[in-house]
């Protein structure tokens, strides 16, 4: 069957021949950079926004929801029309509205309009990310060289949270919470420079776009993805969290029904046909949720229980994204091709199993050396698991299908931090009810309960992300097995199959 590299675009090999690898990897990386840093660098100046410019409590929760929603439900949307439409023009015009919003959102002198800068962001995220991560497969050669790159997109990917921390105490600390926007414009500026002078247009397709395809997954994703947040808000049983859940089902029920007819999808059900990138979405899906169990209530944890501040708190997190970067990268360079993708999934995941088992002893004596053990942990497990990963969610995708792919992944992990924080929040709740009293001490205790609780949720969504991958994904000897099969299938029949053989790189 012919390779991936085979049926990629002339104008894709052409770029690969003129333009250098590095140079794309850092305009990818700064622009997964930008995405991902935004969804954390604004928790730790909520305080100063709220202050500034006069949130009430249960409106301020919005500065991040909005942002979430639009990221999430415009990913479809903004993958396809980047595979119909060329990938660089889509991408140039989400990194300028990304930036345009930035600035605006830094200069806004309201709420309502900070809240529509966010959204705004939130769109610009969802048109440039997939296009993004496109970019690394079509330009970036196969084998090792992409191995490498996809290490570090994975070290950014789950580290850039940990630096969104980090930064945004510093900004706020040193300067003004306005800079945990204003940080995003220059760089914003570069790379639209740099991408303008570096990425080739990828050609655009004729026929028909799926304009019920885009609305129906757009407003469906939005809608689960609110049904979470709401759930988080308000409880399961809120009238306008079971209707959104209620929309956000029947919507998506419909997109795959249209999907399956239409000419031209906005995300190609062939992508679903293969098993083993079947489970790494679910699994996805998972291991973000119980990332939240981390990031969330371990920032809580330092700054109400252990009285850090926001810079402390960021910089307490400056070992996970040392490790996780250290231990991406030695995945990618080595120990990918010695020992198979799945034995490093599994054992990966398995030491943030660990990890998040670690925290629920977290009590209200503890220290941060309690905290570092943990935090360590869970940067090496996900540091070696996760390159794996995201090459078995995109291995064997057809060049015309790579921004519909990517956006699959994206969409993955915006559901999942919805997902987790929604249940998250609710078993906390739930449990710190049990512990009350006026006093601060009393709140206190509280938190821990609800936290420790909390943390055994997230243990179990990153445990079933073992158990997905361990059952699901097939090792390196069934991998070979099926590829010798398919060697024996007639050239006419394989040429009707969608997707081409799984790389060894998922295989164990």
């Amino acid at each position: 069957m012919p390779s991936t590299a085979a049926r990629s675009h002339p104008a894709a090999t052409e770029t690969r021949r003129r333009v250098r690898p590095a140079l794309v990897l850092g305009i990818i990386l700064a622009v997964q950079l930008m995405v991902v840093l935004d969804a954390t660098i604004v928790n730790i100046a909520l305080p100063d926004i709220a202050k500034g410019l006069r949130f009430s409590p249960a409106s301020l929760s919005w500065v991040i929801t909005a942002y979430t929603l639009a990221f999430g439900g415009f990913l479809l949307l903004g993958a396809r029309a980047g595979d119909l439409l060329g990938r660089k023009r889509v991408f140039m015009a989400g990194i300028g509205l990304f930036t345009v919003a930035s600035l605006l959102g830094g200069l806004t002198p309201n709420a309502g309009l900070l809240l529509a800068a966010r959204a705004l962001q939130g769109v610009g995220g969802a048109l440039a990310a997939p296009s993004a991560l496109a970019f690394l497969m079509i330009m970036v050669p196969e084998g090792r060289e992409r191995l490498r790159a996809l290490g570090y997109y994975t070290a950014v990917s789950i580290g850039g949270g940990a630096v969104g921390l980090i930064l945004g105490g510093l900004l706020t600390q040193v300067a003004s919470w306005r800079w945990v926007l204003f940080v995003n414009v220059p760089i914003g500026l570069v790379v639209l420079a740099l991408a303008g002078r570096s990425l080739t247009e990828t050609p655009g397709r004729n026929g028909h776009f799926d304009v019920l395809g885009a609305a129906t997954s757009t407003v469906g994703v939005t809608s689960l993805a609110y049904g979470f947040v709401r759930a988080a808000s308000d409880g399961w049983g809120d009238m306008l969290t079971i209707a959104a859940f209620a929309v956000g089902i029947a919507l998506m029920g419909s997109f795959v029904v249209l999907e399956r007819r239409a000419s031209e999808p906005i995300t190609p059900l062939r992508l679903f046909a293969d098993r083993s990138r079947n489970a790494s979405y679910v699994a996805r899906l998972f291991l973000v949720a119980g990332m939240f169990g981390m990031f969330f209530f371990l920032t809580q944890f330092l700054q109400d229980v252990l009285g850090y501040g926001p810079l402390q708190t960021g910089l307490a997190f400056l070992p996970f994204s040392v490790v996780l970067f250290a231990m991406s990268q030695l995945s990618a360079r080595r120990l990918i091709e010695r020992f198979g993708g799945k034995p490093l999934m599994v054992a990966g995941f398995s030491l943030s199993t660990v990890a998040m088992l670690l925290m629920t002893q977290l009590s209200a004596s503890s220290t941060y050396l309690n905290v570092l053990l943990p935090v360590v942990l869970f940067g090496t497990g996900n540091g070696l698991a996760f390159v794996s990963l995201t090459g078995a969610s995109l291995a064997g995708v057809r060049s015309e299908d790579a921004g519909a792919a990517s956006g699959l992944v994206n969409v993955m992990q915006q559901m999942g931090g919805a997902l987790g924080l929604a249940v998250l929040v609710s078993v906390f709740g739930s449990a710190g009810r049990v512990v009350s009293g006026p006093s601060t001490a009393a709140a206190r205790a509280a938190f821990v309960v609800g936290a420790d609780h909390a943390f055994v949720a997230s243990t179990l969504f990153v445990g079933a992300t073992v158990l997905i991958l361990a059952v699901v994904i097939p090792g390196r000897r069934a991998a070979a097995r099926a590829a010798a099969g398919a060697a024996q299938i007639p050239e006419w029949v394989r040429e009707l199959e969608p997707d081409e053989a799984i790389p060894e790189v998922v295989g164990a």
